[in-house]
């Protein structure tokens, strides 16, 4: 009889970050959580997971191995927490059924600054849930695959659907939307200090916790016209109304000294609106191309070594190029 472990395939899964083109805040929920209405985009710029069946002599649990930016510790690893919860998911739906689906031995590339605004964890995490289940030949349907991700965080079914998509609820209403069309370019800049979403949601519930009006009416506009389809250089046309469409860039400011500074800097320096990606501190700019893009980088490495950006955090901020990729029709 074969071995059903001998038939688990390597897999190989591109994570990647997120860019909140807009993000209002409309209110908090009765289970603490808040509804948002936010146009997301996903990026070039992308962490590489693998995943192979655990090799025999390491038991029966789920291994994971980081390269690139400290994901921190892995028993706080999204990644391996969804690999648990797709198991549970699968239960004996598995060729190697009716018992508990195999160990995993997870490599994780990660390209992706932590905590940073670009959901990087989040994306880790639906990469893991999609790979773990076709490592193990398994069926789960997409009703099911989306309860697992909403239960995981709620950025994950945004990634789960790997597409521009407006994001409503908590994040477990994901709306399907086309991507820019043409792929411009986008220049982020990561300070080197971590900033905790629990931590800006804090400051903004401290402030209040009441959004600003204007933003959702960006918002809804941005994801009609997206929903048509929007060519790359009409959407680097209204960065500077979407550099102001974020809630949460006050909260932000609060909890993170020196951010304020820090992005006028940055304005200064090029001379173009500088938004803030989900509860930051990544800082984004749009450009008509990624090549664009890398000229920008350029520009601001030497106007850090110059020292004509103030400092923010320990150590050189993250600058990448990247790009939005076209997304297909709706």
């Amino acid at each position: 009889m074969t071995d059903p472990l001998a038939r688990l395939a390597p897999v190989v899964r591109l994570a990647p970050a997120k860019l909140n083109l807009t993000l209002a805040v409309l209110g908090r929920r009765r289970d603490g959580f808040h509804d948002l209405h936010s146009v997301m985009v996903p990026l070039a710029l992308a962490d590489r997971l693998s995943l192979a069946a655990a090799p025999p002599e390491r038991g029966a649990s789920d291994s994971l191995h980081v390269e690139g930016f400290d994901a921190g510790a892995p028993a706080d690893n999204l990644a391996l927490r969804a690999v648990a919860e797709a198991r549970r998911a699968v239960g004996g739906g598995w060729p190697g059924g009716p018992g508990p689906a195999p160990a995993l031995s997870l490599r994780l590339e990660k390209h992706i600054p932590v905590a940073a605004g670009l959901g990087g964890g989040s994306s880790d995490a639906a990469a893991a849930l999609d790979g773990a289940v076709e490592a193990w030949g398994a069926e789960l349907d997409a009703e099911r695959r989306l309860a697992v991700a909403a239960r995981l965080g709620s950025d994950v079914p945004f990634f789960l659907a790997g597409r521009a998509a407006l994001i409503q609820g908590r994040g477990e209403r994901v709306d399907p939307l086309r991507g820019p069309l043409g792929g411009p370019g986008v220049l982020l800049v990561t300070p080197a200090v971590a900033l905790p979403t629990a931590t800006v949601f804090a400051a903004f519930a401290a402030s209040g916790g009441r959004g600003n009006g204007s933003v959702r009416m960006t918002s809804e506009h941005l994801a009609g016209e997206m929903a048509g389809g929007l060519r790359a250089a009409d959407l680097v046309a209204r960065a500077g109304v979407l550099a102001a469409a974020n809630d949460l860039l006050p909260a932000a400011a609060e909890a993170l000294p020196g951010l304020v500074a820090f992005r006028r800097a940055l304005f200064r320096v090029l001379g173009r609106p500088v938004g803030l990606s989900g509860s930051g501190p990544s800082l984004w700019t749009l450009y008509p191309s990624e090549d664009d893009a890398a000229d920008a980088a350029h520009v601001v490495r030497d106007a850090l070594a110059a020292g004509d950006i103030p400092p923010l955090g320990e150590g050189q901020p993250a600058v990448f190029a990247t790009t939005i990729p076209e997304g297909p029709p709706r």
